[in-house]
């Protein structure tokens, strides 16, 4: 360690690179590790405002100047490497993103949360599809999102990239089995762009549970059968269907005028009605 009290690694076949290279390019790495990376700027600063701590903090040799102090506060542990390793384990597609990155514990095993406005992902397999519904369920108030198997691991590479930080304000379940919903207690809703009554003209339940299927077959017939509500999305425009991260938006959406719309809940103070 030098006298900055960061640690430099030069060697490729360090344990620690080894490790971090599995991370930043396997999409299952994180479960084996138990924990999982995150780069750049965005996705770090989106970590740390949502209170996560990282155990390591990894820079590229070009980017140590600017780290010290900035960003090496953050993490127990600091590492430099140079430029060449850094762009060797990054999985971003610009070199010119700050090269940096934080290694984050992989948080505890979830158990499902009744009673909470959740979404459900039933085999939705395209990591971009999931981030972006990741990133809808943070924007309008749905808290929880169930991974049911089969569906794109949640903590992957490329997931978190496309889910911009919405993971660190998600209550997130992976491997759920179709038994284990029945632990939800609300009701879960099922979209189609081809049966089910059309979505504007629904008095959608609140909270409830969305369930968005795989991106050619749908949700399975299992699912379905266990759906309070199945809405359809017009579609004047006259498309065969839309994309599930799309679907999953419009109807993330509506569900959440339903709730600006509900009267406020009493306060509780004397003198107030």
């Amino acid at each position: 360690m030098s006298e900055t009290g960061i640690n430099r690694i030069t060697s490729r076949d360090n344990a620690f690179i080894k490790d971090l290279r599995r991370l930043s390019h396997d999409n299952t790495a994180y479960r084996k590790q138990g924990r999982f990376w995150v780069e750049g700027d965005h996705l770090c600063r989106a970590a740390l405002e949502r209170g996560q701590k990282p155990v390591v903090a990894v820079f590229s040799k070009s980017f140590e100047v600017q780290a010290l102090g900035k960003w090496t506060q953050f993490a127990s542990k600091s590492i430099v490497i140079p430029d060449s390793m850094f762009l060797d384990i990054s999985g971003l597609e610009s070199s010119a993103q700050m090269q940096m990155g934080f290694v984050f514990e992989l948080p505890q095993v979830m158990e499902l949360q009744p009673g909470v406005a959740s979404v459900i992902l039933d085999r939705v397999q395209d990591a971009g599809n999931v981030g972006s519904i990741l990133r809808s369920a943070a924007a309008f108030g749905f808290r929880q999102v169930i991974a049911l198997k089969g569906t794109a691991a949640l903590w992957s590479p490329k997931v978190l990239r496309a889910g911009m930080g919405a993971h660190f304000g998600l209550h997130l379940v992976e491997a759920v089995t179709l038994e284990a919903l029945q632990a939800l207690k609300i009701p879960i809703v099922v979209t189609s762009s081809h049966q089910g009554l059309l979505l504007q003209e629904q008095s959608l339940p609140m909270p409830c549970a969305w369930a968005l299927g795989h991106e050619g077959q749908g949700v399975c017939d299992e699912l379905l059968a266990r759906a309070g509500l199945s809405v359809r999305i017009g579609q004047p425009g006259g498309e065969e269907s839309l994309n599930v991260a799309a679907a999953a938006a419009i109807c993330l959406h509506a569900s959440s005028l339903v709730r600006q719309l509900e009267p406020p809940a009493a306060t509780g103070h004397v003198g107030q009605k």
